[in-house]
């Protein structure tokens, strides 16, 4: 599990390679990826946005931006926890995700809670850097 901390916002990412819906002679390879965002500070906050940025074996990113996370913008009281899995695709066995939450205090101010960098790895990791 990968673990990160802003502000009291702590947040926990695991991957799990879906070998069933990937296909390795297409280049497609599925990773389901669950994050728990919970609120350990002293203030209630509510997620705004997201912003990923996924790279792949070649180091090729992509940038994912939106409001909310799974359709949801989830006020967090302190002490309170919110659980989501979601999905991405690569085109290599292997890559790494990283990005941030755009988070609202109660207060108003607005800041960038940190997604730590958690790595995409495939059984077929087969890829070999020159």
């Amino acid at each position: 599990m990968y673990k990160s901390e802003t502000r009291g916002v702590v947040i926990k990412v695991e991957p799990d390679y879906l070998e069933e819906e990937s296909e390795p002679s297409e280049n497609r390879y599925i990773w389901a990826y669950t994050v728990e965002i919970e609120n350990q500070g002293p203030e209630t906050v509510q997620l705004l946005t997201r912003e990923w940025q996924i790279t792949d074996a070649r180091g090729v990113t992509e940038i994912v931006r939106g409001d909310g996370v799974v359709g949801e913008q989830p006020v967090l009281k302190p002490g309170e926890r919110f659980r989501y899995t979601s999905g991405a695709p690569l085109a290599t066995s292997s890559g790494f995700m990283r990005g941030h939450y755009g988070m609202r205090a109660s207060g108003g101010e607005t800041f960038a809670a940190s997604i730590p960098a958690f790595a995409l790895d495939s059984p077929y990791d087969r890829m070999t850097f020159h």
